[in-house]
């Protein structure tokens, strides 16, 4: 498995060589792509002259020594209780999840979802949800044990759209294998000033622009570390920019950004940032150390991260490209 730089994972991130334990808690990144995922199917089958370089050697090497391998993004946070409990919480159920859980799952030995929060309502974000049964604990027998899954009105209206089976289930007596699916529906504000808890663990709403008039939820989150979200997003709302930024309510311990489009600056229309975007962005708010998300096919790994080892020693704020599969252990 791939390691990140050691400036992305110490002190707040991990240890490095000869000191004191990692910390228990930690960040897995179960996807680092775009909506279509890596690599892109259109390269394979209908290659350009010369070959789109990224795809066409993505399935040379398997996903764990493959960066350049990606799936829809999002994130499962490991979160260790005071009293050693650890409990999941995934951030996002796109249409890649069965491969998230049967590569990451399996390799970083999760053995269930304890908690649930969407971003949105779009394709790469939830249609998972119709999978998500086999990451549920196997032991719910009430509705008392249902998993909370936490997302705003308008989230749960398409999801209700699209899996009325999830939203509105009409079980069985003794059909056990259907009550894995519950879900417990908990709507939650699209406000900086509306906290939720979710598996004991304070999660502040980030809404950002994700195209010209459509909101998206990032997340603040960590007790100790203070760690930002913000996975599709084209503009941060200035209410949200001083939530995170160290000019604002304080410096983050770590800030995971998307940067979808290597090329060009953006401009009102777009959904997503560029990397000249994400950059700027990252100087703003000021985190001590930024991760990249969301990355479409013009970003090779390798290539991609020796120029931002380059801009982190001018600017003086670590950066690097997340790839899927890697877990940061991070105090929270």
């Amino acid at each position: 498995m791939m390691d990140p730089d050691p400036a992305l994972t110490s002190p707040a991130g991990g240890a490095a060589a000869g000191s004191s334990p990692p910390p228990p808690s930690s960040l897995i990144f179960l996807g680092t792509g775009c909506s279509g995922a890596l690599p892109d199917a259109r390269c394979l089958i209908q290659p350009s002259a010369p070959p789109c370089a990224v795809c066409s050697t993505s399935l040379s090497l398997p996903p764990d020594r493959n960066p350049n391998y990606r799936c829809n993004t999002s994130l499962l946070i490991d979160y260790c209780h005071d009293n050693g409990t650890h409990k999941y919480i995934l951030v996002d159920v796109g249409k890649t999840f069965r491969e998230q859980v049967l590569r990451w799952f399996v390799h970083h030995k999760i053995p269930s979802v304890d908690s649930i929060i969407l971003t949105h309502e779009h394709a790469d974000a939830v249609l998972g949800l119709d999978d998500v049964w086999v990451a549920l604990p196997c032991s719910q027998r009430s509705d008392s044990d249902q998993v909370p899954i936490f997302l705003t009105q308008f989230t749960l209206d398409s999801v209700a759209a699209r899996f009325p089976n999830l939203v509105k289930q009409n079980l069985q007596e003794g059909d056990d294998f259907a009550r894995t699916a519950q879900l417990n529906w908990m709507i939650i504000e699209g406000d900086v000033d509306r906290p939720f808890l979710a598996s004991e663990l304070e999660f502040l709403p980030l809404p950002v622009m994700h195209g010209e008039d459509y909101v998206c939820l990032g997340f603040l989150f960590g007790r100790k570390a203070r760690v930002a979200y913000l996975s599709d997003v084209s503009r941060i709302l200035p209410r949200t920019e001083h939530a995170i930024s160290k000019s604002g309510a304080g410096q983050l311990d770590l800030l995971i950004l998307e940067t979808n489009r290597l090329h060009g600056a953006g401009d009102a229309r777009s959904c997503h940032l560029t990397l000249t975007q994400s950059l700027d962005a990252v100087k703003r708010i000021c985190p001590k150390k930024a991760m990249f998300i969301g990355m479409n096919h013009e970003f090779e790994h390798h290539r991609e991260n020796e120029m931002l080892a380059e801009w982190s020693h001018r600017e003086g704020i670590p950066v690097q490209l997340a790839h899927d599969g890697l877990r940061i252990f991070i105090d929270l």
